[in-house]
């Protein structure tokens, strides 16, 4: 069972990135994904969610507008469309995975997580 992020880099602010997060070993058609953040010095935060059933939950204001989250369960990969950057995204994005269970995303808080990906880095910089 893993999950396997990747599509970070070094964007100049303004600019654009996907990142990708494939799963392997289980499908994630049942599951909420999230992603979260974690920047140099601060905790772990959750950035946006997206649940098996019940949409697409944010979880930093400075996200909506400008993050999009989608997900293709035929190919088994949820990914995070970030326009505009802003340097203060920088940080290490991960990728999180928990079975759907009630109402939203399960998928909230670190310690709601069931699966993780390694984490890629984003930094957003001129």
């Amino acid at each position: 069972v893993q999950l396997q992020a990747s599509g970070g880099g070094l964007v100049q602010p303004g600019g654009s990135l996907r990142l990708s997060c494939a799963a392997s070993g289980f499908a994630l058609v049942s599951y909420d994904i999230g992603w979260f953040r974690q920047a140099p010095g601060k905790e772990r935060e959750g950035v946006l969610c997206i649940s098996a059933v019940d949409g697409v939950k944010y979880y930093v204001d400075s996200a909506k507008g400008r993050f999009t989250i989608s997900r293709n369960n035929a190919r088994n990969t949820v990914y995070l469309q970030m326009n505009s950057l802003k340097p203060e995204d920088t940080a290490v994005y991960y990728c999180a995975a928990a079975v759907h269970s009630g109402y939203g995303c399960s998928v909230s808080t670190v310690s709601s997580a069931k699966y993780w990906g390694q984490g890629t880095q984003v930094t957003v910089s001129s």
